[in-house]
């Protein structure tokens, strides 16, 4: 056999070895993206699932605001499941609401006027409100709504990583053609 045809079996083998090993990897990774992305889905659910959140049936007071409404009515008397829902309902429920509690005032800033004044009531309850509001709304976001996000990610790089690898497994099966016939 003459040195050339020698040397390019070695390179085919070489390539073909690599091919594989890249193909096990993008598959592999493309695995692990995607149990990423289910287990993040499904917890998201079933953590907000547990919570029996339900958004206000069209038509109700509720949703009347020109705030909350526009964004809401889709999801009308749904329960609140998915990271979009949680954000929907996050800034266009509770961020409105919360706007009205203390003429838009945030937390930090009625805290600092009740600690200032510890006898006002009215300063506490308001505090109180929107610390349990804000701390709601923080949980939705930062909780369902990035966790979901994070998720989507995840998949999305799964799919990629899936069709890498099969494009990779195409590639060593033309190899290992390509080497049998040279």
């Amino acid at each position: 056999m003459p040195k050339n045809k020698k040397q390019r079996k070695l390179i085919d083998k070489v390539l073909i070895s690599f091919g594989v090993v890249a193909t096990i990897a993008l598959l592999g990774l493309g695995g692990l993206a995607w149990w990423t992305y289910s287990f993040t889905n499904s917890t998201v659910h079933s953590e907000l699932a547990a919570q029996k959140i339900f958004f206000p049936p069209l038509g109700s007071p509720a949703l009347a605001s020109p705030k909350i409404g526009p964004y809401l009515n889709k999801y009308a008397s749904d329960q609140l499941l998915t990271g979009p829902e949680a954000k929907a309902y996050a800034n266009h429920f509770i961020a409105v609401h919360l706007s009205e509690v203390a003429n838009g005032q945030t937390y930090a800033q009625v805290s600092a006027a009740s600690l200032a004044n510890p006898t006002d009531l009215t300063l506490k309850a308001q505090a109180a409100t929107l610390f349990q509001g804000e701390t709601l709304r923080g949980l939705l976001l930062g909780d369902a709504y990035a966790f979901w996000t994070v998720g989507m990610i995840a998949q999305i790089a799964a799919i990629i990583l899936f069709i890498s690898g099969g494009v990779m497994l195409l590639l060593v099966l033309l190899g290992l053609g390509h080497l049998a016939t040279a």
